[in-house]
């Protein structure tokens, strides 16, 4: 079956929905709009592009924050009026610093949650033009910072760690560790590990948390030397769950 743009059903307006998914974790990352141009340039690029119906053209996505997704998979449902892509975002896929635009969650008491940690602060990156209602309250200074657990900055460094196994960049200490080989990284995950317990046995909360992230980071630098995605651990874990 032969491909055409003029098969897709566009709207009154010229476009059509696309949801974008990661090709990693299948976690939806946001929803988009495209007209035919949008969708011709993301074909041809392996990058979306996106049509805003606020500011009136065509948007490259990452074109400021540099969060760009790469294209994997482009689908079309039957009706041919909405579109699927898969995508490998770099980065965070929401203008508020999000992994994912749906982070905000609805519980059964009618409280809305949100999920998640952000990977960047708006403000920094696109400079926060947000009305006061919808900035986020201040914290008095002595207020200990709410942290809801997510998979999303594991999954962002070990984008990273990916990219200096592929890139090397001099310089940096991933590159050292994947020129040096597997035996030294090995080693490292196991000082790590011994740092770990110690920091443990001596009830050191602080080094305990240093040290766990240290752990943490020689053990994906691990994964990506051995060709092991971060999914299929998470999908290991998964099926562990009772």
């Amino acid at each position: 079956m032969a491909f055409n743009l003029d098969r897709f059903k566009f709207d009154a307006q010229g476009l059509i929905p696309a949801i974008i998914q990661d090709s990693r974790t299948n976690e939806v990352l946001m929803l988009a709009y495209m007209n035919k141009e949008a969708l011709a340039k993301t074909l041809t690029s392996g990058q979306t592009w996106f049509y805003s119906r606020s500011r009136q053209r065509l948007w490259h996505k990452g074109e400021t924050s540099g969060n760009i997704q790469e294209v994997d998979e482009v689908y079309f449902d039957c009706d041919a009026d909405a579109l699927l892509i898969k995508v490998r975002q770099h980065g965070a896929a929401c203008h508020e610093g999000y992994k994912s635009c749906f982070h905000y969650r609805i519980e059964p008491d009618g409280r809305v949650a949100l999920v998640g940690q952000p990977a960047f602060d708006p403000a920094d990156v696109y400079g926060d033009r947000r009305p006061p209602a919808q900035l986020p309250p201040k914290k008095e200074p002595e207020e200990r910072p709410v942290c809801i657990c997510s998979s999303s900055i594991l999954e962002e460094v070990f984008d990273v760690v990916l990219d200096r196994k592929r890139n090397r960049p001099p310089g940096a200490y991933t590159t050292y560790l994947f020129d040096k080989g597997l035996d030294t990284i090995l080693r490292k995950v196991s000082e790590e590990a011994m740092e770990v317990i110690l920091a443990a046995k001596n009830h050191r909360h602080e080094e305990v948390v240093k040290e766990a992230a240290d752990l943490v980071y020689h053990l994906l630098v691990l994964l990506a030397a051995e060709g092991v995605g971060l999914h299929e651990v998470f999908e290991e874990l998964r099926q562990r769950r009772k």
